[in-house]
């Protein structure tokens, strides 16, 4: 591209700023927090804003049996496609479902305040920020009049939070699309080429209730657990000492996250369960850690009489790995970001996980990028009062729309 040529799409995006953070605003008032995965009406709402640029949007609703086999209510997968030509196909993906608020926030967390240039609102950062990011790039791209050649797709989807199974990876099995290159969500204005796995298990520890005067005449469930999340957090000391050689990646980690379980005050407990988040470095083998933990678990039961569990696997998701062509996407949005925000910007990895991760599994390269500051912690990204910089937004979205003109250069 000429300097010309590159300042065409920075104009388009900046003229249409307002227009973009009017989108967000739109986004962000609409709840599609997951639990309890509710999201279909969200799917309807950005399909009418997306409609209403011009866009042809394809709505995919996720079957009935196998929404509610991944934990939710409703989902619908939003597929957008703009063929400019022959040529490579590149997948833009970010997802719609949010954490729910939770406590603590300043402003109402579906209200999308500016204050100061900055918007707040649930999921305005992860990730619905980057449903504006990819459409308003696409929009000025088809605006440019630029000699394109190949396809840009927006995929627009609905269970990040609970995996990505029935979000891109269900239109990657289906068939819906075979892009050649992904991008996604990414949070933060580094290249994100790598990042951890994650195994959430479900552990049932199961004892014998007994009247409460008489504890000896039962197996208390809640004591034996104890015990289990006593060696846990000790396991979970000794992940320090496990190094990961990818930049902006420590170690893995291990939390418990969820405890439920006795009958009354005044019984001893006859089941507990546990839910585990298992967070795995990209060197590690997801089925060798998934058999090593429950091979812990189980050893450390056994160690309490009386005492039988069962564990269940709720998610398994692999690590992103780079793939070979990833250097490429990788290097266009570091050089166009320098030069738009005008710093160094690293490609390095990060300790969460994403739906990037279903599109490497199908042999395709894939990194994130997308509106946000340096960092998820920045941007309070799953905390109160998430944040979005209006600015950055409008940075991100230049340097999509001037990868994506390099990308697909005819």
């Amino acid at each position: 591209m000429t300097p010309d040529q590159q300042q065409t799409i920075r104009d388009s995006i900046d003229r249409r700023h307002r227009a973009q953070t009017e989108f967000l605003a739109e986004l962000v008032k609409v709840p599609s927090d997951n639990p309890p995965g509710d999201c279909v009406a969200h799917a309807e709402r950005a399909a009418e804003l997306l409609e209403g640029m011009g866009f042809a949007v394809e709505r995919h609703a996720v079957p009935e049996a196998t929404v509610k086999a991944n934990g939710m209510i409703s989902a619908t997968n939003l597929v957008i496609r703009r063929k400019f030509g022959p040529g490579p196909v590149v997948a833009l993906n970010a997802h719609g479902d949010v954490v729910p608020p939770g406590e603590g926030w300043s402003t109402d967390p579906y209200g999308a305040e500016v204050r100061d240039g900055v918007m707040y609102g649930r999921g305005v950062a992860v990730s619905k920020s980057d449903f504006a990011t990819y459409a308003f790039a696409l929009k000025a791209l088809e605006e440019s009049g630029l000699p394109l050649g190949g396809t840009v797709e927006l995929h627009l989807t609905y269970d990040e939070e609970a995996g990505g199974l029935i979000g891109p990876g269900w239109l990657l099995e289906q068939g819906i699309s075979k892009p050649d290159f992904a991008i996604s969500a990414g949070f933060s204005y580094n290249v994100v080429v790598a990042h951890n796995g994650c195994l959430h298990l479900e552990v049932r520890v199961e004892g014998r209730s007994a009247h409460a005067a008489r504890p000896d005449t039962g197996v208390d469930a809640l004591r034996a657990a104890n015990r289990l999340l006593t060696a846990l957090y000790a396991l979970n000391d000794d992940f320090g000492s496990i190094s990961s050689e990818v930049e902006g990646i420590d170690h893995p980690t291990l939390v418990v996250g969820l405890i439920n379980g006795g009958i009354n005050t005044n019984v001893v407990p006859d089941v507990v369960t546990l839910r585990i988040d298992r967070r795995m470095i990209p060197e590690e083998n997801p089925e060798q850690v998934e058999a090593d933990m429950r091979a812990f678990i189980e050893t450390t039961c056994a160690e309490t009489p009386g005492i039988r569990v069962a564990i269940r696997r709720i998610l398994l998701a692999r690590p992103l790995t780079p793939l070979p062509g990833h250097e490429k996407l990788a290097a266009l949005i570091q050089r166009h970001a320098r030069e738009i925000i005008g710093e160094e910007i690293p490609a390095n990895g990060v300790p969460l996980y994403t739906d990037a991760r279903l599109y490497s599994a199908a042999g395709i390269p894939t990194v994130l990028y997308g509106a946000g500051p340096r960092s998820l912690l920045d941007a309070n990204g799953h905390r109160a009062d998430e944040k979005l910089v209006l600015e950055d937004l409008r940075k991100a979205t230049q340097v999509i729309a001037l990868t994506l003109a390099d990308l697909l250069a005819a």
